[in-house]
């Protein structure tokens, strides 16, 4: 063993990263701390704090390393298996966190915030697509669902496939939502049909369908403000 290396022993314990996280919170550590947790253990040339830091030196920081397969992470010097699937692992609880996050939280408290979901997604598209996005008691986002793509007529807008999910969902209300490609968001006469159509189904099923919207190029209409609801 190389005696000029310090290893986690010799680190004063108040200043060891387990034991500043519990003392003071995750959020404290820096990113070769936390990663020095999951990897636990050095080498024996090396603590596992320098093992962290070049580790990370390697990827680059963490947009690197949050995508490094198996084989890059064991062609490390010091990183076997073993610490390879841990961070893995790691990283990927991370990302299903994240998604959770934004997919399951995110609240409607009004119209501009249903458009804002959608609006850099569906602003562009060139068909016109259907979806549904289903909430809770707490009007957050269950769950999103594109009911269909092409021109928007009641005779394919089947109530029965919008409610579907709802129910599979348990969700408490549904936020109808669908985009002009011209650009253009006015109501057409089939757009407000197919909203009291829906609208009045969902009254039997006791799932409240709060708004229809019609996404534009930047701009949306509410059909439920217009009064159609």
């Amino acid at each position: 063993m190389n005696k000029d290396v310090l290893m986690i022993h010799d680190v004063p314990l108040e200043d060891r990263p387990r034991e500043r996280l519990i003392a003071s919170g995750a959020s404290s550590l820096s990113n070769h701390e936390l990663l020095a947790i999951l990897l636990r253990n050095g080498t024996k040339d090396e603590s596992v704090l320098q093992l962290a830091a070049r580790l990370l030196t390697t990827f680059e920081g963490l947009s690197l390393l949050k995508d490094a397969s198996l084989e890059e992470l064991t062609s490390v010097k010091g990183i076997g298996k073993a610490k390879a699937v841990q961070i893995m692992s790691a990283l990927e609880l991370g990302r299903r966190v994240n998604q959770l996050t934004f997919c399951n939280r995110y609240v409607i408290r009004s119209p501009e915030d249903g458009a804002n979901y959608v609006m850099e997604e569906m602003r562009f598209l060139t068909q016109e697509h259907f979806v549904a996005l289903y909430l809770n008691t707490k009007n957050q986002v269950l769950h999103k669902q594109t009911i269909f793509i092409g021109s928007l007529n009641a005779s394919i807008v089947h109530p029965r496939e919008v409610f579907k999910e709802a129910l599979r969902r348990s969700a408490a209300s549904l936020i109808c939502i669908h985009n002009h490609p011209s650009g253009d968001p006015r109501p057409s006469q089939e757009d407000i049909e197919v909203t009291k159509r829906l609208a009045e189904c969902g009254k039997i099923l006791g799932i409240e369908l709060l708004d229809h919207l019609i996404i534009g190029e930047k701009k949306y209409v509410s059909l439920k403000e217009k009064g159609y609801l």
